[in-house]
């Protein structure tokens, strides 16, 4: 007679094999049966065979190898380690995820691959001390977001910021934004969304992380009509820290090409000028941020134009300078 659950028979026999083997992890067919008898199924050797072989049909790869015994694997999935491993480290290195999210989502992400394998990605995981965002709605704003855009609805929310209790402190004394959202975009470790004003024929942006009550509008969004990118955008933004867009000049030392490439992306022009350096040209919004990231680098970078972006680097300066006078 047929015990309870006879009927999952396949689906368990599955289960069994993609949580427990893997290339260095194998199991028999008697040790499927085994397994399958501490679930109330009872199974025989013949059914086991047939069981594999439709579960192959199905698009699982199952692999035998030989020795003293006969011993089955799951030989690829949709995922492989070092992608499981990828996907844990960005997971655990977002600042915009929650502590608490975090191991969740690494939990889910470790069941993707075998137990054995799990413990490989387990051991790399550095969250506690990591620095994290502590809003806990971070998701569900994503997942309005990206409802209102598909939609084409505009949204209300409250922002806010934090005092030095870490005291949330409301802009606008609490009143309502209304905004059309465009995209959605990771810079500098935060989650952004990017919205389009028609009055001032401009894109903001907020840090998604900050935003609280996110609630869907019935009014159309209202948007540009040249095309958005998103790319340039977020180039000329220099890490989301606002400021006036200016065409600025740069020269920098031969070594650091790199750094340029990496900042404002490989198609930005550069042009060399002696032996030692090169000048760069690209749009930026002149914020403390970018004067900063430009003093980071010494005597190996100089402002060459506009005039303008050469005195509020002299402001700066001199105004970080007098903290010490």
């Amino acid at each position: 007679m047929k015990r309870s659950h006879q009927k999952l028979k396949m689906m368990y026999l599955a289960k069994i094999l993609l949580e427990n083997t893997d290339e260095e992890h194998t199991i028999t067919v008697p040790e499927m049966i085994a397994e399958l008898d501490k679930l109330g199924i009872s199974a025989e050797r013949k059914s086991i065979y047939d069981d594999l072989e439709y579960l192959r049909l199905f698009g699982l790869d199952i692999c035998s190898r030989k020795s003293r015994t006969t011993d089955y694997f799951i030989a690829s999935r949709e995922f492989e380690l070092p992608e499981l491993k990828l996907l844990v480290d960005s997971v655990q290195s977002s600042k915009f995820i929650t502590r608490k999210k975090s191991l969740e989502l690494i939990s889910k992400i470790e069941k993707l691959t075998s137990r054995e394998n799990a413990k490989k990605l387990h051991r790399q995981v550095f969250v506690t001390n990591r620095v994290k965002t502590l809003n806990e709605q971070i998701y569900y704003n994503v997942d309005k977001i990206h409802d209102a855009i598909a939609s084409d609805k505009q949204i209300t929310f409250r922002y806010f910021d934090l005092n030095t209790e870490k005291e949330k402190i409301y802009r606008r004394n609490g009143d309502r934004y209304t905004e059309s959202p465009v995209s959605l975009t990771w810079d500098d470790e935060n989650y952004y969304m990017i919205t389009y004003k028609k009055k001032y024929d401009k894109y903001t942006h907020y840090r998604v992380d900050k935003m609280e009550g996110i609630e869907l509008t019935e009014d159309k969004r209202v948007m540009s009509e040249a095309p958005f990118d998103i790319s340039s955008y977020a180039k000329t933004m220099f890490q989301m820290f606002g400021g006036e867009e200016t065409d600025v000049s740069i020269r920098f030392d031969n070594d650091l090409v790199g750094v340029v490439y990496d900042r404002f992306g490989i198609d930005v022009p550069v042009m060399r000028v002696d032996e030692d350096h090169f000048i760069c040209r690209a749009k930026v919004a002149v914020s403390p941020h970018f004067l900063s990231w430009i003093i980071s680098f010494g005597d190996k970078v100089k402002i060459m134009s506009p005039q303008s972006v050469i005195d509020d680097l002299y402001e700066l300066a001199a105004k970080a300078k007098s903290n010490y006078d």
